[in-house]
């Protein structure tokens, strides 16, 4: 992304990260803009189950209950492990006949809009949906099996000692010194012109676009300590992610609700 010089500015004279904050930031952030997107119907029937704006309010549900026993069974949907170089159509052939076993990400999607196609006030449904489309356009979601997405590359940031899953979930985000709702705005006034291009992308151009950063992630140099180095280098794909995210959640709540 190219980030507006003087924020910028503002974030490199002082940061404050949080490790959550993607759940909390960039879940709204996507959820946001999947609002602003929705079609009329789709928006007043999403709001009928979810309460006014409950799309964005309920953004962080699924990674709330997780650690409740009722839903520990949902623990392996926020991810998908992928294996490095894979094709675009060795993801279509995962994308497309997702197993329960393996595919914890890309087979719950499946199963979730085939459950909210048959009751239209599955709320629960509708609040998973909402949740683990935005988990597929975090990169780290789709990373290795073997460092579980990241979770086990440590990664330095300003002194403190985290890792690369972390990074992408909450400080490069909260590094913007921004609210979900200023955010949001800022990713739509610079995506605006390409809006109508994003919005004819499927799912699978969003996964694979994903998938595409994260290989830049495992890619990079990490013997390259400067962490504003690392801002300004990633700062476009953040953005886009965000964005696509936002986006693609539109779509497949604007089918689902028509």
């Amino acid at each position: 992304m190219k980030i507006n010089k003087h924020i910028l500015t503002l974030c490199l004279l002082g940061l404050v990260f949080s490790a959550s904050a993607y759940d909390a930031v960039g879940h709204r952030i996507i959820a946001e803009i999947a609002y602003q997107n929705l079609t009329a119907e789709a928006r007043t029937q999403v709001d009928k189950v979810l309460g006014k704006r409950g799309i964005v309010y309920e953004a962080t549900w699924a990674d709330e209950v997780r650690s409740d026993d009722k839903y520990a069974y949902s623990y392996q949907w926020h991810y998908q492990d992928l294996d490095d170089n894979m094709t675009s159509a060795d993801i279509k052939t995962l994308l497309d006949h997702p197993k329960a076993e393996g595919e914890h990400l890309f087979f719950v999607l499946d199963s979730l809009t085939s459950r909210l196609k048959k009751d239209k006030n599955d709320a629960e449904a509708l609040k998973f949906i909402v949740h683990l489309v935005g988990d597929l356009h975090q990169p780290m979601h789709l990373g290795r099996k073997d460092d579980k997405g990241g979770n086990k590359v440590d990664f330095n940031w300003f002194g403190k000692k985290t890792n690369v899953h972390s990074v992408w979930d909450g400080s490069l985000i909260e590094s913007q010194k921004m609210s979900y709702t200023e955010y949001s705005q800022y990713l739509m006034d610079k995506f605006g012109p390409r809006k109508e291009e994003f919005k004819k992308h499927n799912l699978l151009q969003s996964i694979i676009a994903s998938y595409t950063v994260r290989n830049k992630i495992y890619a990079y140099n990490t013997s390259d300590t400067s962490n504003y180095h690392y801002i300004y280098y990633f700062s476009d794909s953040v953005d886009e992610m965000l964005y696509r995210g936002g986006i693609q959640l539109a779509n497949i709540l604007n089918k689902l609700y028509k």
